[in-house]
């Protein structure tokens, strides 16, 4: 047996008594070459991006008083030695360091101090993009899955498994969502820098791998489920930023109120209780278990996790605000080597 069949075996991928076969020829399912659709949707994501950001975002924080961006270079010792070395082809710290001799956490500093910074005119941009498309996938969300059965009633996700058929609302969903997500795992090292960088990178690798595993394993009833939690809160958050960044701070107070209760409320009461609880104990009792289902379980139990740290962060905030110590931000959002004017 090669690899290849090895890897795509039944009995790892799908129930026992299940084969491929049941699924290849029948345009109802969800197909495993679709899933190759949203790679090059994610280009057009960010051209989408790049057009709203530009002709949209960028007038409007101009008209309200933000800033252009800037680049700053700052002259230090040994300036024009790094600079050589960058030119001849040196690449990070070390390589930086030796060769041209200069200390590495001088160079490091020297790489911080010389990295474009970013205004509040930018990140003014980048947040009303995030804002758009998290509204329209709420409202998205909202609007194809109300009628579906599973939404109310999470055991209809696991009665007659894995013969569900691919409803055209829940393909588009699928499809837009990953297109995002595609387009942000590509964006993520231009973006503004977040401090928690790399527990966002986690995020959209499982963001994504669930997605596919839910697609490829016909777990798409309750990958939309996860999708319409995650799409309530965030959208909040965004317009919050948006507020701050524009100096509306009774604007910016009253959407985090609304995005922390309705991130508890979803991410940390109805998604480990009645999501996590499904997919753990209900599923059981009524499917045959296959090893694949124990990965797509285990990401659905980090995105948990995720959620824990970051509702920590967020209850850093709050208490801030509640004790005035500062205004309400996101501490979620930009890092340090970013402008803070």
């Amino acid at each position: 047996m090669s690899l290849t069949s090895s890897f795509w075996s039944e009995e790892i991928w799908l129930p026992p008594n299940v084969t491929w076969d049941t699924f290849a020829h029948d345009d109802r399912f969800g197909q495993f070459d679709h899933l190759y659709y949203p790679i090059p949707a994610a280009v057009v994501m960010i051209a989408i991006r790049l057009l709203i950001e530009r002709k949209i975002f960028r007038p409007l924080g101009v008209y309200l008083g933000l800033r252009h961006s800037v680049t700053s270079h700052v002259t230090l010792a040994h300036d024009d030695t790094i600079q050589q070395a960058v030119k001849d082809g040196a690449t990070g710290s070390y390589d930086i360091a030796k060769k041209t001799g200069v200390e590495e956490r001088k160079v490091e500093r020297w790489i911080r101090r010389n990295r474009r910074k970013r205004s509040k005119l930018d990140k003014f941009c980048e947040t009303g993009w995030r804002w758009t498309f998290y509204l329209f996938a709420h409202v998205m969300g909202i609007l194809i899955m109300w009628n579906k059965p599973w939404t109310w009633n999470m055991l209809y996700c696991w009665w007659d498994y894995p013969h569900h058929y691919m409803d055209q609302g829940i393909w588009w969903y699928y499809m837009v969502e990953l297109s995002f997500y595609w387009s942000l795992f590509f964006s993520q090292f231009e973006d503004v820098k977040r401090k928690d960088f790399l527990e966002m990178f986690i995020h959209h690798l499982a963001t994504i791998s669930l997605l596919v595993l839910s697609w490829t394993c016909h777990l798409h009833r309750i990958g939309s489920v996860v999708l319409l939690i995650h799409d309530f809160a965030d959208h909040w958050l965004e317009l919050g930023k948006l507020a701050k960044y524009a100096k509306y701070e009774k604007v910016c107070d009253a959407c985090f109120v609304m995005f922390v209760v309705t991130w508890f409320y979803t991410r940390l009461g109805y998604y480990p209780s009645i999501v996590i609880f499904s997919t753990t104990v209900e599923a059981g009792q009524i499917l045959q278990m296959f090893p694949f289902y124990y990965v797509f379980n285990f990401l659905l139990t980090l995105l948990l996790i995720l959620h824990l740290f970051w509702g920590y962060l967020i209850l850093k905030v709050a208490y801030k605000a509640v004790t005035m110590e500062d205004a309400v931000e996101d501490t979620r959002s930009d890092s340090d080597d970013s402008e803070t004017d």
